[in-house]
């Protein structure tokens, strides 16, 4: 599943937003559309966490990681290139 499909899952499913999937844009203001609050970020947080196997550090849990679809995406996107790239810097040294 992609990633951005996957969230707007969480989304509806897990967070309970009342806009429908498929009527949900990836620069839509999470907060202001779907209408998140603080506790909301938190299990989008956790949710994500569970779904594709990363690890949110506090230092990636912001306001501008979080502000849409998009933004989650990208970041869920870039930890979970981040072992590959850490694995591939580990083995250019042997």
């Amino acid at each position: 599943m992609d990633v951005a499909e996957g969230i707007k899952e969480i989304l509806s499913k897990e967070i309970f937003v009342e806009v429908p999937v498929e009527e949900m844009h990836d620069d839509d203001s999470l907060r202001d559309v779907f209408g998140l609050d603080s506790l909301g970020f938190v299990e989008l947080r956790t949710q994500a966490q569970s779904r594709f196997g990363v690890q949110i550090p506090d230092a990636e849990f912001t306001p501008e990681n979080f502000a849409t679809i998009r933004s989650v995406t990208a970041m869920v996107r870039r930890l979970l290139a981040a072992p590959a790239a850490a694995g591939l810097a580990a083995t250019d040294g042997a």
